[in-house]
């Protein structure tokens, strides 16, 4: 009995790995119909890793018994090697309860250990006198055989060992993972303040867009007001137009580019409004890019800068030109102008001076896509600015 059992310890990792789920999982905040539904589940797979055990020793004392002179049918192994596997079963489930009841770790780790050598003292008694007594009184009892007490207190000290090794194994590894199901919980907790921070940070952008734009949009209704009023009340209509669709997606950071581009028509008649024959547009969408999800608000800063920076530097008629379809996995969003081009927006130092609008996308953009996306702006190649975004295309996109 005594080889069989020295191998028994080598199996607690599953048992133990159980444990740990249970306690990642946080049962214990679930309903009460769940957990004890979780609590009977793990039980049972406690016992089902034991039962694989006991059928392993049953084999091995089975062909052992079998190549000697005393043979015996797999039956009569079976009742025998299944007493120690079971009743292991259930102090592993005792076991890992006390493990984290007290556990190695704190300002009583002491306390604790000191506890836990108790308690193993016990199972050993137990676990180990239970066996002796059971199997004593069901395969060795009979005439001239009658149980004496001095025996299974023989039997406990010759197996203690292997049994104090089994409990301090069983403890060994809750101890392990309960520090791996920290270290989890504190990865995800990051994750989590990450996501938040993120968040955070685009909605501080997207709010410093929306008055950008509205006070740009009040001040040129304040320059129509009195030249032109007609002009100024089809930019406030327009106007109220692009608030309304800006508040039904207050709380998206991405919406379908369908959606975008009504918030762009609205932008773009505003514009026409104040610029009136100097501005013209054109769009060019392939129908196939309509529902890819891009951020909320993305492409109304490109194109005022367009507009800013190429129509209202042009004395002749301005364009402003904005295409987009899908390519290779992305969707690719192009506004180009008819402007000066780069030198519009460049610093003496060579570098751009980019505004409120296009320092913000590509704060969005890094935010939302980190180095899965492209921003670039270059010179087009018959004059003008050309401006290329580039994002993933997923499947589908926000409502």
């Amino acid at each position: 009995m005594r080889e069989r059992t020295a191998e028994r310890p080598l199996t607690m990792t599953e048992v133990e790995t159980l444990e740990g789920v249970r306690l990642a999982a946080g049962g214990r905040t679930a309903g009460g119909e769940r957990v004890w539904r979780g609590r009977w589940a793990r039980v049972g797979i406690i016992f089902a890793v034991w039962t694989v055990l006991a059928f392993f020793f049953t084999g091995q004392l089975y062909y052992t018994r079998l190549l000697s002179e005393r043979p015996m049918t797999w039956r009569d192994a079976a009742s025998q090697q299944f007493i120690y596997p079971y009743l292991w079963a259930v102090g592993t489930i005792i076991t890992l309860w006390l493990a984290n009841r007290f556990p190695l770790e704190g300002a009583r780790w002491l306390r604790h250990l000191l506890l836990q050598l108790v308690f193993a003292t016990a199972f050993v008694f137990v676990i180990s006198g239970s066996f002796h007594v059971i199997y004593h009184l069901l395969y060795v009892q009979g005439p001239g055989k009658t149980y004496a007490a001095w025996t299974t207190l023989q039997w406990i000290i010759f197996n203690s060992s292997e049994n104090y090794g089994i409990y301090g194994l069983l403890l060994l590894l809750n101890q392990v993972f309960r520090v791996l199901r920290r270290f989890r919980e504190g990865e995800l907790r990051a994750s989590r303040l990450q996501t938040q921070l993120t968040r955070a940070q685009l909605e501080a952008l997207k709010m410093q867009l929306q008055p950008h734009f509205l006070f740009n949009t009040l001040h040129s209704i304040s320059a129509l007001l009195h030249r032109d009023p007609d002009a100024a009340d089809r930019m406030i209509a327009r106007l109220g137009d692009f608030l309304r669709l800006t508040l039904d997606n207050s709380g998206a950071q991405e919406v379908s580019l369908r959606k975008e581009l009504e918030f762009l028509t609205c932008y773009l008649e505003i514009e026409r409004v104040r610029f009136q024959d100097r501005l013209t547009t054109r769009l060019d969408v392939d129908p196939g890019a309509l529902d890819a999800p891009v951020p909320n608000l993305i492409l109304q800063p490109i194109v005022e800068n367009a507009i800013r920076h190429g129509v209202a530097q042009t004395r002749g008629a301005g364009r402003v030109e904005i295409s987009a379809k899908r390519e290779n996995g992305s969707l690719r969003i192009r506004v180009r102008d008819n402007g000066p081009g780069l030198r519009a927006i460049t610093r003496p130092d060579d570098g751009l001076r980019e505004g409120l609008g296009l320092s913000n996308t590509r704060a969005r953009l890094e935010q939302l896509y980190g180095a899965a996306h492209r921003f670039e702006l270059e010179n087009a190649p018959d004059g003008g600015l050309l401006v290329t975004l580039e994002i993933p295309a997923a499947a589908g996109a926000p409502a």
